[in-house]
């Protein structure tokens, strides 16, 4: 546009309008709105309960996720389980051979024999010192012995414990004392395999990973919001998965922004029947804090910003109104806003930037 055209366009605007700065009104006839490229279209009704969508991924909870290890040194003879399979609480994951679980065995059954020794000779000393026979420091000896003794069967059999025995293998080992170089690793609980961390043939040492397992419901959906909108978003609040039934509630919504890419970490919790999978890519919308306001879409052009405060012009019978409006969700190329307009109304999608330059000058004014 010729500069001299649009200086006459702004000294009528000027002119036609005293005083109107404060109502942040620009006055123009549809001809200088058509020579100054404004073009205003109606907004688009939008769902006034969700935001745009967003892009999430599908986690596994962190509480859920369990790493089975290896109770003592030895060598993999066997997986009796592949990635994604279902376990139940017990069931044997990996079969070991272990010398040093074959030691745990024996140490434990020495242990046994000595309490039983230490407590047949405290019988022996207690029906001597009833019969005056010995002094009571012989009898006090034979208690402190049998309790050490105790003590040593107790630390014995939890070892066994830590390195995959039940009580009835203990209880078997105890009564038939046949000492075995293969150990089976089982589950702690029910989960899925998620990942095999060793294979057959290797060997590990003691507290080596073996197998990943995790429980799969329920699961988080983690969605970058832009932060400009996750004022908007408050934790209770509805996610919706696009394409998937299954919805969740925000359960996190991260104090820090994401200095790369400028998103806030939303944080979903969602119940998991089977449709949503750990590690795919998803796109979420979220609902809003209040459910019963009207929200509009337009186009991210149509957006007029001024520090926090976010406006748009809406088109009146002789001009131009900057209204203020909620920045509900933005992405790159539209908005979600409620403000005092209606889809009855116009909103300026272009020449943005020619009617916040007259507004501009009318505030000098």
């Amino acid at each position: 546009m010729p500069r001299r055209l649009y200086g006459a366009i702004l000294a009528l605007a000027l002119l036609g309008t005293p005083g109107m700065a404060a109502d942040e009104v620009v006055k123009l006839t549809p001809s200088q709105a058509q020579s100054l490229g404004v073009r205003a279209v109606h907004p688009v009704t939008s769902r006034n309960d969700q935001t745009l969508p967003y892009p999430a991924q599908i986690v596994i909870p962190t509480p859920q996720q369990w790493v089975v290890s290896a109770p003592v040194a030895g060598m993999v003879n066997s997986l009796s389980v592949a990635r994604g399979d279902r376990v139940r609480t017990g069931q044997p994951l990996v079969t070991m051979e272990s010398p040093n679980f074959v030691s745990l065995q024996r140490e434990y059954l020495h242990a046994v024999a000595q309490d039983a020794l230490a407590a047949q000779q405290l019988k022996r000393n207690t029906d001597l010192f009833e019969g005056k026979a010995v002094p009571q420091r012989v009898l006090e000896s034979s208690q402190t012995e049998a309790r050490q003794a105790s003590i040593a069967v107790a630390e014995r059999k939890q070892m066994l414990r830590l390195s995959g025995l039940s009580d009835t293998a203990i209880g078997k080992l105890t009564s038939e004392a046949a000492i075995s170089a293969t150990l089976s690793v089982s589950a702690p609980q029910s989960a899925t395999v998620v990942e095999i961390v060793v294979a057959p043939g290797q060997r590990v040492e003691q507290s080596a990973p073996l197998v990943k397992l995790a429980g799969l419901t329920p699961l988080w959906i983690e969605i970058a919001i832009p932060a400009s909108s996750v004022r908007a978003i408050k934790p209770g609040a509805k996610v919706e998965v696009d394409g998937y039934a299954t919805t969740g509630r925000v359960i996190l919504v991260s104090e820090t922004t994401d200095a790369a890419s400028q998103t806030v970490l939303v944080r979903a919790e969602v119940p998991n029947n089977g449709e949503l999978r750990p590690g795919q890519a998803a796109a979420a919308r979220i609902g809003f804090v209040s459910s019963d306001e009207g929200a509009w879409e337009i186009p991210y052009s149509a957006l007029v910003r001024r520090g926090e405060q976010a406006s748009v012009f809406v088109a009146i019978q002789d001009g131009f109104r900057l209204v203020p409006v909620s920045l509900l969700a933005e992405d790159q190329e539209h908005v979600v806003v409620s403000g005092a307009f209606t889809d009855k109304d116009e909103v300026a999608v272009s020449g943005i930037s020619a009617l916040r330059g007259i507004l501009l000058h009318l505030g000098a004014e």
